[in-house]
C-alpha cells in the first residue's frame, strides 16, 4: 500500500472513520455531470511547504488541482502538493459549476484533524449548505470529500478561500484566484476607435473591453505564526504580524519570473508526488504591446492589512468593484474612475484596465506604495511589486 493510502487510512482510523474495506478510492470517487454548460472542478486540501523570496521556508495549507486525477490517485497526487496562490478558477458567465473539495489532510501536522471548505466569496450562493461556513455548510474532515454546485449568473472577479477556521488556514495560505467571463465576450464591441471581443463585464458598449487580462492576488504572511502552526497549538493570533507581502503567491524579484519563481521549494521526494511542480506556480509579470488594453483583476486577502497598489506613468481605469461593474441606477451611466491607484481591504476585488496606447515601450512596476511592505521580511527592494513591459 502507498504512503497516501497509509496516511489516509491513518486519517480515516483516528477520526472515527475507518470501517472495514474503506481506501482512498472510495473517499473521492465523484462522478461529473454532463450536459450543457456544465463545468466540473477538483481540488484537494493540504499541507505543504513555500520558498519566500528571501530563501526562507514556510509551512503553509492549500489548495491543489486534480482535475481529471483518477479517484485511486487523487490523495498520492495531492499530499505535499498544496499551491499558493491556490490553483485559478476561471468561469463562463451561465456555467453549471460542480466543484469537487477532497480533504487530505495534514501531513505535517497528523495530530491536527483540521476540517476545510471553499468559500465562493462574493457569490450569492442559492443555498447556504454550498457557501463553505462551517456553521451552516457540510466541510469535508480529512479523508472525505465534499461537492458544491455554482449556477454563475454573474460575471466579475472573485476570489475564494477555506472559511473554516478563517484567520488561520487564509493566513496559512488557503486563497486563491476566481473569475467569471461575461456572456458578451466573443462579441464585437467598438470603443474609443478600437474594437473589442473581450470584456470584464456586460457592458453593452465595448466599455469594459480589453486584450490581455491578468489576475493579481495580494495576501501577506506573518513567518511567526507559520512557524507555531508547524510546532504548536494554540497559536499568536493576538501578535499576528504580516512581514511577507506577495503578488499572486511571491514576492519581488520572483513576482516578475515567469519560471515559476527562484530555486522554488519542493519537499523531500519521499514526501512529494510531483517533483516538477511548483508550490508557488503563478507569475505576476504583466507584458502587452503598445496599444493594447490590459485588464487587472485585482483581489485582497489580506487577512491583516489593507493594501494600495499603484502603476506609476499608466493611466487606470476602474471599471468594477466587488464583482459590479460600475454602473448607476438606471444600468447606463458609468461611473468608472481614473486612478493612479487602488485601495483594497481584505476581501475587497477590483477591475482595473491600463491603457497603453502612446505608453513608451518599456518596464514600468505594479506596486503597493505602503513602502515598509516592499520588503522580504528583512530584506529590503522586494515584497509585494511587480513588473509590467510594454513591448
Amino acid at each position: 500500500m502507498s504512503f497516501a493510502r497509509r496516511y489516509l487510512l491513518m486519517l480515516l482510523m483516528a477520526a472515527g472513520l475507518g470501517l472495514s474495506g474503506m481506501n482512498a478510492e472510495a473517499a473521492v470517487n465523484i462522478q461529473c455531470p454532463g450536459g450543457p454548460n456544465v463545468v466540473c472542478k477538483h481540488l484537494a486540501a493540504g499541507d505543504g511547504w513555500l520558498k519566500m523570496a528571501d530563501g526562507r521556508s514556510l509551512y503553509m495549507f492549500s489548495f491543489y488541482d486534480v482535475t481529471g486525477v483518477p479517484a485511486s490517485e487523487v490523495v498520492n497526487t495531492a499530499l505535499q502538493n498544496p499551491q499558493f496562490s491556490a490553483p485559478k478558477l476561471e468561469f463562463n458567465q451561465d456555467d453549471l459549476v460542480y466543484l469537487t473539495l477532497t480533504n487530505v489532510g495534514l501531513v505535517n501536522r497528523p495530530d491536527l484533524f483540521d476540517p476545510h471548505s471553499v468559500h465562493f466569496h462574493g457569490f450569492p450562493n442559492a443555498a447556504s449548505i454550498y457557501d463553505g461556513l462551517p456553521e451552516s455548510a457540510i466541510v469535508p474532515m480529512p479523508g472525505s470529500s465534499y461537492t458544491y454546485f455554482y449556477k454563475l449568473n454573474d460575471p466579475g472577479t472573485y476570489l475564494y478561500h477555506c472559511h473554516v477556521e478563517a484567520s488561520e488556514h487564509m493566513q496559512m495560505g488557503m486563497l486563491g484566484n476566481l473569475y467569471v467571463h461575461p456572456r458578451q465576450d466573443g462579441s464585437s464591441e467598438n470603443f474609443g476607435g478600437k474594437t473589442y471581443t473581450k470584456f470584464a463585464y456586460n457592458d453593452g458598449d465595448g466599455s469594459t473591453g480589453y486584450d490581455v487580462e491578468y489576475p493579481i492576488q495580494l495576501a501577506s504572511m506573518d513567518g511567526a505564526f507559520h512557524d507555531a502552526s508547524r510546532d504548536v497549538q494554540p497559536l499568536p493570533f493576538a501578535n499576528m504580524l504580516d512581514t511577507y507581502s506577495m503578488l499572486n503567491g511571491r514576492g519581488y524579484p520572483d513576482t516578475a519570473d515567469p519560471r515559476g519563481g527562484v530555486n522554488p521549494i519542493f519537499p523531500p521526494p519521499a514526501e512529494r508526488a510531483d517533483q516538477n511542480t511548483s508550490s508557488q506556480p503563478l507569475s505576476s509579470l504583466i507584458t502587452a504591446t503598445q496599444g493594447q488594453t490590459v485588464l487587472l483583476r485585482i483581489s485582497n486577502l489580506s487577512t491583516t492589512t489593507y493594501y494600495t497598489l499603484s502603476a506609476m506613468g499608466l493611466p487606470m481605469k476602474v471599471v468594477g468593484t466587488g464583482a459590479h461593474i460600475l454602473r448607476g441606477p438606471n444600468g447606463q451611466t458609468n461611473l468608472y474612475y481614473d486612478s493612479n491607484s487602488v485601495t483594497l481591504g481584505g476581501g475587497e476585488a477590483a477591475d482595473v484596465l491600463i491603457y497603453t496606447t502612446g505608453v513608451p515601450p518599456g518596464t514600468y512596476y505594479l506596486y503597493t506604495t505602503n513602502l515598509n511592505y516592499l520588503s522580504n521580511d528583512n530584506e529590503d527592494f522586494g515584497g509585494m511589486m511587480t513588473e509590467i513591459v510594454i513591448n
